[in-house]
């Protein structure tokens, strides 16, 4: 058993039933919670239509491995084609940090799975529903999410705006 975080975003076509779609594909996986939706800038050097982020919390039978694997699945059931780094797409599913069950934060220096997230400090629209979803979060190695989130710029934080529920 493991307890994973993982963001999930998209920019392309119904942005919002992609996400309610995934969610609810991962109510059957082990969804622990879930954010409300977020729209958020693009991010990266690619113009792009604005993204629907949002985070979930998931616990089951899977290593970290597993969760990507899951993330994937997601992605392709949403017609995800890789094409262009950090390009529109009509979802994105990272993992962000998987947890086991004695509470030891799984590390990963691998290519395919970095964990935790190395950029997740780094991107509101990763920070801000997780911090709404849970107050007390951690991400390991860097601290307090509340305190990285403290750290941004100001105006990255203040462009990641609630949407709306996720139904």
């Amino acid at each position: 058993m493991s307890r994973a975080v993982l963001s999930l975003g998209g920019n392309l076509g119904d942005r919002a039933g992609t996400l309610r779609r995934a969610m609810e594909s991962l109510a059957g996986q082990g969804l622990v919670a879930r954010s409300v939706l977020y729209e958020t800038p693009p991010w990266g050097p690619v113009e792009q239509p604005p993204y629907l982020n949002a985070i979930a919390v998931v616990r089951g039978d899977r290593d970290a491995a597993g969760w990507l694997a899951l993330a994937h699945e997601l992605e392709q059931a949403a017609g995800r084609t890789r094409e262009v780094r950090w390009g529109a797409r009509t979802l994105d599913v990272d993992v962000v940090t998987v947890t086991a069950d004695d509470g030891t934060a799984v590390r990963s220096d691998d290519p395919q799975l970095t964990l935790p997230h190395p950029r997740a400090h780094e991107r509101a629209f990763v920070l801000v529903p997780w911090l709404a979803l849970d107050p007390g979060a951690e991400l390991p190695g860097r601290g307090a999410v509340a305190d990285l989130l403290a750290a941004l710029p100001p105006d990255d934080v203040a462009a990641v705006v609630r949407w709306e529920q996720l139904a």
